[in-house]
C-alpha cells in the first residue's frame, strides 16, 4: 500500500502528483495488464529472445560507422 504524508501547505494537487509517481514507479498497473490475459511461458520466453535480438541489433547498428 501506498502513503503519502501531507505536510503543512501541501496541497491535494502536488500529493495527488506525488502518488502518481509512486503509483508508476512500483509498476502495479504493468502487472496488472500482464495478469489479464494468460501467456504460456514458452511465449513469453520467445517475445524475451526477439526483444533481446532487436536490443542487440540496434546496438551493432551504431557502432558500424
Amino acid at each position: 500500500m501506498l502513503f503519502i504524508k501531507i505536510e503543512g501547505r501541501t496541497t491535494i494537487d502536488s500529493a495527488l502528483k506525488i502518488l502518481k509517481n509512486k503509483f508508476s514507479k512500483t509498476k502495479v498497473l504493468n502487472e496488472l495488464r500482464e495478469r489479464k490475459t494468460f501467456v504460456k511461458k514458452s511465449e513469453r520466453r520467445r517475445e524475451e529472445i526477439i526483444k533481446a535480438r532487436r536490443r542487440e541489433s540496434l546496438k551493432y547498428r551504431g557502432e558500424s560507422d
